[in-house]
């Protein structure tokens, strides 16, 4: 088991996402004992799956354990903080996944709670291939911060930003992100229809491509505009499409503006 993974720990809310984290959790070497899960909509085969592998499901006797993760709906903080509040105290960290809710919603709802992280993941964080953006409030101390690193990593990718308003623009860039990599896939296997191949065939091959290429992308050390000078030849088919996709009208301003979008929608949610 890692140092910095919390001796004791509350997850609320076991559903995909936190699912997924306690997965990760239990592959870094957490024991499942020192695991209890809040959920009371937890289907009852999953109940049985988890505590098959050894994690609590009573919150009785949990004390105030090294670390509580937030994992419910954002819609359902309200109902969760009343069996959460007596959990968290001065000294536990406070993490939490959920869009929209600020540092001083997180305060506001457990007024115990000192050291609170909010982070964003994004769905492949649920295949242990996610990009999550944190920060810190204030009272957070370096080995809280370590600890709370260590529970966001086992699924991925972390950046630590150090202003709470830049959450809005990891949600617009990674948050939202796999999204827009969906519908490029998408639009790309439709343009393969409409340049005449069978629709399946133009699905299959627009989504390995995606796939193949952003797996590149996660293997190499090169940035992505070296990988893509490495693939398009002078004057031929690529440099052919990207002088259409990079033209002043085409993806670029587009992809800001759609980021824009979400960043603003996001400080809207966030009131």
């Amino acid at each position: 088991m890692s140092p910095a993974l919390p001796a004791s720990l509350v997850l609320v809310g076991a559903g995909k996402m936190g699912g997924a984290m306690l997965d990760g959790w239990l592959a870094a070497g957490l024991e499942p004992a020192r695991v209890t899960v809040i959920d009371p909509g937890l289907p009852p085969e999953a109940a049985e799956a988890w505590a098959a592998r050894g994690v609590r499901l009573d919150p009785a006797g949990a004390g105030e354990p090294d670390a509580v993760v937030l994992a419910v709906k954002p819609q359902g903080l309200d109902a969760a903080a009343g069996a959460v509040a007596p959990l968290a105290g001065p000294g536990t960290l406070v993490v939490s996944v959920l869009a929209g809710k600020t540092i001083a919603d997180l305060k506001g709802r457990l007024p115990r709670a000192r050291a609170v992280v909010r982070a964003m993941p994004n769905l492949p964080a649920s295949i242990g291939r996610g990009a999550t953006g944190a920060v810190a409030s204030p009272e957070v101390s370096a080995d809280q911060r370590r600890t709370a690193d260590a529970l966001l990593s086992a699924n991925g990718l972390v950046e630590w930003v150090v202003d709470e308003g830049l959450i809005d623009a990891v949600t617009a860039v990674s948050g939202s992100g796999p999204a827009y990599v969906f519908l490029l896939a998408e639009t790309l296997a439709e343009a393969g229809v409409a340049a005449g191949l069978p629709p399946e065939t133009a699905a299959r091959l627009a989504r390995q491509t995606v796939a193949g290429a952003g797996e590149l992308l996660g293997r190499s050390a090169a940035e992505a505009a070296e990988l893509r000078r490495n693939v398009t030849s002078p004057g031929g088919t690529t440099a052919a499409a990207l002088g259409v996709l990079m033209a002043g009208d085409g993806l670029a301003p587009l992809m800001r503006e759609a980021v824009a979008a979400a960043q603003r929608r996001a400080r809207e949610l966030a009131g």
